[in-house]
């Protein structure tokens, strides 16, 4: 099993997704509609596992099947809709942080899900608190167990996103 690391706040993160959307534009050329830096690492101060998150909305299914096999060409492994959520996970790992690229169309509920939460997270910085301590607990107590530390999360990111679309009025 590998072992879950939760790191203090790297100021770093920013940078990298700026580097990865850098590259993507490049590879890409046409047919991206946004690239949205998600995931914990696009929460400034809370600490999160050394992976940059990153969705990429396209334009078409044919944007996203031929900017995933570009992906794949430049050393990113394709994982296919891992989830069953219309969206496309492809990863990369460097030397100390990885990259989880998912690649989704406009209308992807998981895609509007992950914005909400990452936005309500920046707007409470006591909610991104409470996530926090949560997810150090449950690193501690998964040992290494996956499954039981994306699941101990799962009741939190719910409740976060139903009070992110009350506030909103998504």
């Amino acid at each position: 099993m590998r072992p879950i690391r939760v790191l203090d706040y790297d100021p770093t993160w920013p940078a990298l997704f700026q580097v990865m959307k850098a590259e993507l534009l490049a590879i890409a050329g046409v047919g991206i509609v946004a690239i949205e830096h998600i995931g914990s690492t696009a929460v400034p101060g809370l600490a999160a596992k050394p992976k940059i998150d990153l969705d990429t909305v396209l334009v078409d299914e044919t944007a996203v099947s031929d900017l995933a096999a570009s992906l794949r060409a430049s050393g990113f492994r394709d994982y296919g809709d891992l989830h069953g959520e219309g969206r496309r996970l492809l990863t990369r790992e460097h030397d100390a942080h990885g990259l989880r690229l998912y690649l989704c169309l406009p209308d992807n509920p998981a895609h509007r899900d992950r914005l909400l939460f990452r936005d309500h997270l920046r707007r409470h910085p006591e909610r991104a608190a409470e996530y926090q301590a949560l997810k150090r607990r449950l690193a501690i107590a998964a040992e290494g167990d996956w499954d039981l530390y994306t699941g101990g999360k799962a009741q939190f990111i719910a409740e976060t996103i139903r009070r992110a679309e009350v506030e909103t009025g998504v």
